[in-house]
């Protein structure tokens, strides 16, 4: 009676529902990865090969489409210079300073703690869009126009990210550490430096992701910012790749250049992905 009782879960065997389980996660992975294989045998295909329509077989067409990328007008070297020192300082930076105000408004108690914290939330709640011709108005009064700088500190103050670390602090984070740290006489700094962040080290891992990969996608502010070739991000040099006219409208250049484009979030992912699982496994025990 138990038995059957484990071997079946409202009158469906185990067997079965794990069946059904593993199909469905098999369709949606072949979902998510059904592009990015579109995205490689396009990039391996010339121009006139794809306007005859597509096809499941790669082509030999990779090394001229590169050596077509590299050689043209745009210089795709330095974008990819650009947009990796834009994403790096942006996720380094973002994660950092949220993680230091969240530990501030969990940790401290205050006059106005509360005020602050529902100040930072309301501000995610305003789009970029909105702010973004004063934010053209300040950066050149500043002399910061055409340059990568405008693009990297105001990313550093990022709501979302505060949240999700504050979030992450109130559930995993015990105050009596804290407190051990400071009855042996360790300052806020180091306290911070050397026991919060390691110990939060899964919630600043996946913020650094999103950050890297929000920073390395991000089309609308430099497409604003930066009016210099040699300055441009690969967003925006995609675009203006797409924007030629058809004499040098290449989809070849295209398709290639966007898969060499999500090689350095692939690297970043596959680098953290296994704090990000210790940290779910690390709650896991917890709970």
């Amino acid at each position: 009676m138990n038995n059957d009782i484990q071997m079946k879960s409202h009158g469906v065997p185990i067997g079965i529902r794990r069946l059904i389980a593993y199909i469905v996660l098999i369709f949606f992975t072949f979902l998510c990865l059904i592009w990015f294989y579109i995205l490689l045998i396009n990039s391996t295909r010339s121009h006139s090969e794809m306007t005859l329509g597509f096809t499941l077989l790669p082509s030999t067409h990779l090394l001229d489409n590169w050596n077509s990328l590299i050689t043209g007008t745009i210089p795709i070297a330095k974008g990819f210079a650009n947009s990796l020192t834009v994403s790096v300082c942006t996720a380094v930076l973002c994660s950092y300073f949220s993680a230091m105000t969240a530990y501030a408004i969990n940790t401290y108690r205050f006059k106005g703690r509360e005020a602050i914290a529902a100040f930072i939330l309301a501000v995610m709640m305003i789009p970029g869009q909105v702010t973004a011709l004063g934010f053209l108005q300040l950066i050149n009064k500043m002399g910061l126009d055409d340059s990568i700088v405008p693009l990297i500190i105001p990313a550093i103050a990022s709501p979302v990210t505060y949240f999700y670390l504050k979030q992450y602090m109130e559930s995993n984070l015990p105050m009596s550490l804290v407190e051990a740290a400071r009855i042996d006489g360790s300052g806020e700094f180091r306290t911070f430096n050397t026991i919060i962040l390691p110990l939060i080290k899964p919630a600043i891992s996946v913020q650094m992701i999103f950050s890297f990969v929000g920073s390395w996608n991000n089309y609308f502010t430099p497409a604003l910012i930066l009016h210099t070739d040699s300055k441009k991000t690969l967003p925006v040099m995609i675009a203006q790749l797409r924007g030629a006219d058809w004499l040098r409208f290449d989809m070849g250049q295209i398709y290639i250049m966007i898969a060499a484009s999500i090689f350095p979030v692939i690297v970043v992912y596959l680098f953290l992905s296994k704090y990000i699982v210790g940290g779910v496994s690390s709650g896991a025990v917890k709970g």
